[in-house]
């Protein structure tokens, strides 16, 4: 009601009024109020006997968590029972007031914590309080720049206000003053949600966040609420086939295929799955034979238009390609830091084709967006304009002969080569690239067009003993040819000379591409730190990401991902060490369930070092 503000930077830091903050700048954030309990016992003997200040607690059975409060104790929950509060929005007049109590919800949770502490029991309760608080989807804030508003930023979703907020203020301070945050923000950026997180959606997945606050999650889990929010064309097919469905940015994905629809579950586990022995025939299968995947969860960004070359060079840090032709290039931050890993494919004089992490869609169309010149330039999301399969194997090629009326063999269809074309009788944008470490194809069509790409692939590949693979087989192959991948190994906490990427750069390139200045100093002083591939000495468990990483009893760096290399029968994992430790020979420990094993730098990959293969 007092008109149009206008201001440099705008940011939405709404708490409750959120969501409806968001609705006068035309944006819909997937945030939800939820009620909350906690209890206050008046003064408990035994406190007041302990003499210095309790720890905190939280119990993962229980769902509970306390915390000393003058003599006596808080103890809240996450009951399982949870109310969203104002789904429908957040009164204007609300004042913060509380919420009438509901022991009922939660007398569950209470009879666990008393089982806990006795002394809980006997205590007489002083205060039942019952207020709201905000919920992203995933229980992270959902913080910086807003895709597609210029200046407009969220710090929103901030849960634990007192634990949380200052660490948001700092981060949205850096990204305005000095262009990025000092350090990796994903886990809270705004761009992890795209048109998909609804306000539907952000009800559902806040609800579950919320009941599951203190509840332990597996690594293999997968969460059931809110799927099948976003499918493809040959969604029923997979699952038909037995596909265990995975879901990232919204869609769905195969993560491994059982014998059928009736045994597609796995239980959740820090240890091997019953996932294992199926994963490792999806990867015999590939190295063997030929491989399936679908490919419609990678990004595709077109950019076009008189200056399209001219402003794709100054982001890539690597050489453009000729046109019909791909190359890898990392993007660099102004500081040097990595904000992608991508594949450029030119397919015209002016017009490319960026193929990356559909994860980071969003973080890279607003990348795109904010170095966009006042003209010659379009750029376009196409991520759910192009789907697609990907075939891989020692038998790909012959797969592929059936499906078009090309030439692909070796010498007129190279590695790196992109052409439009037919394939399985429908238009498709067709690459001789692969992330298995294999001869491969990846195939993009039009969703319309994936399904009769599908059956003809099913139809063409059964007498060469064609097997779908999920994203579990994929990782599995890569972990061979230590190639890491984004959003784990490769994200802003590290340099492209850290990651092993700068041989992707090329600074004799004639335009001043973002970051080189930054990426040239380092290549002077050296990085200070390099990502190398390890093999674990374990038994049953690998790692996953985050496990700490031991030289000399001293904690030296962090494995970022990892896993089991079937084809060649190694655990393996990739992390962060000291360059000066980075070197063949050096062995170290990683601790995986409270277990340090003994672990060894793999210089070269595990499966075909030359590369030959592919």
């Amino acid at each position: 009601e007092k008109g149009t503000i206008h201001a440099e930077h705008v940011v939405n830091a709404g708490g409750l009024w959120a969501r409806e903050v968001g609705h006068l700048a035309g944006i819909e954030l997937p945030l939800q109020p939820m009620e909350h309990h906690y209890l206050i016992t008046e003064a408990i003997p035994e406190v007041a006997a302990h003499g210095k200040e309790l720890a905190v607690t939280v119990d993962y059975e229980g769902n509970a968590y306390t915390r000393q409060e003058h003599q006596g104790v808080l103890l809240g929950t996450y009951e399982p029972a949870c109310k969203p509060w104002a789904v429908e929005g957040t009164p204007a007049d609300f004042g913060h007031e509380l919420l009438p109590p509901d022991l009922d919800r939660f007398a569950d949770r209470l009879e666990i914590a008393f089982e806990r502490m006795p002394a809980l029991a006997r205590a007489g309760i002083k205060d039942i309080i019952n207020g709201p608080f905000t919920f992203g989807p995933d229980g992270n804030p959902l913080i910086g720049p807003v895709p597609g508003l210029r200046n407009y930023w969220a710090a929103v979703g901030v849960m634990a206000g007192f634990c949380q907020g200052g660490g948001v203020g700092l981060c949205l301070a850096e990204w305005m003053i000095e262009g990025e945050p000092s350090i990796d923000v994903w886990a809270m950026d705004v761009a992890r949600f795209g048109e998909f997180a609804t306000r539907d959606y952000g009800t559902v997945k806040a609800s579950e966040n919320y009941s599951r606050r203190f509840i332990l999650t597996y690594p293999n889990e997968e969460l059931p609420a809110a799927r099948k929010q976003k499918t493809t064309a040959i969604y029923d097919r997979l699952v038909a086939k037995g596909a265990v469905m995975g879901a990232a940015f919204g869609l769905e994905h195969a993560l491994w295929f059982a014998e059928g629809p009736e045994t597609a579950m796995e239980t959740p586990t820090f240890r091997r799955s019953n996932a294992f022995p199926y994963v490792a025939e999806e990867c015999r299968a590939v190295r063997e034979g030929v491989g399936a995947i679908e490919i419609a969860n990678f990004a595709k960004h077109e950019i076009s238009g008189p200056g399209a070359e001219a402003f794709l060079d100054r982001l890539a840090a690597n050489r453009l390609p000729r046109q019909g032709r791909l190359a890898l290039t990392p993007l660099l931050t102004p500081k040097g830091r990595l904000y992608g890993d991508l594949s450029v494919a030119r397919l015209g004089d002016q017009r490319f084709v960026v193929f990356g992490s559909g994860a980071a869609q969003e973080m890279h169309r607003r990348w795109f967006e904010r170095h966009l010149p006042d003209g010659g330039v379009t750029y376009r999301n196409r991520s759910d304009e192009l789907h697609g399969i990907a075939i891989a194997g020692p038998r790909s090629r012959d797969l592929l002969t059936r499906l078009t009326r090309d030439d692909v063999s070796a010498e007129a269809f190279r590695f790196l080569d992109i052409r439009r074309t037919a394939v399985g009788g429908v238009p498709v944008l067709l690459a001789r690239v692969s992330f298995t470490g294999e001869l491969g194809y990846e195939i993009y069509c039009a969703p319309q067009f994936q399904l009769a790409l599908y059956e003809a692939i099913e139809r063409e590949g059964a007498e060469l003993g064609l097997k779908w693979f999920g994203a579990r087989a994929l990782m599995s192959l890569r972990l061979e040819k230590n190639w890491g991948v984004w959003t784990l190994d490769y994200r802003p906490d590290f340099t492209a000379a850290e990651a092993g990427l700068d041989a992707f750069i090329r600074f004799d390139k004639n335009t001043p591409f973002i970051g080189r200045d930054a990426a040239l100093a380092e290549r002077e002083r050296g990085p200070v730190k390099r990502l190398v591939t390890l093999v674990v000495d374990a038994d049953e468990v690998d790692v996953t990401h985050d496990e700490p990483l031991f030289h000399d009893g001293a904690c030296i760096g962090y494995v970022t991902s990892g896993g089991y290399a079937h084809t060649t029968g190694h655990s393996v994992a990739l992390g962060y060490v000291p360059s000066e430790l980075a070197s063949e020979g050096t062995s170290f420990k990683v601790e995986i369930l409270g277990e340090r094993r003994p672990a060894r730098i793999q210089p070269k990959p595990l499966y075909d070092p030359d590369g030959e293969r592919m």
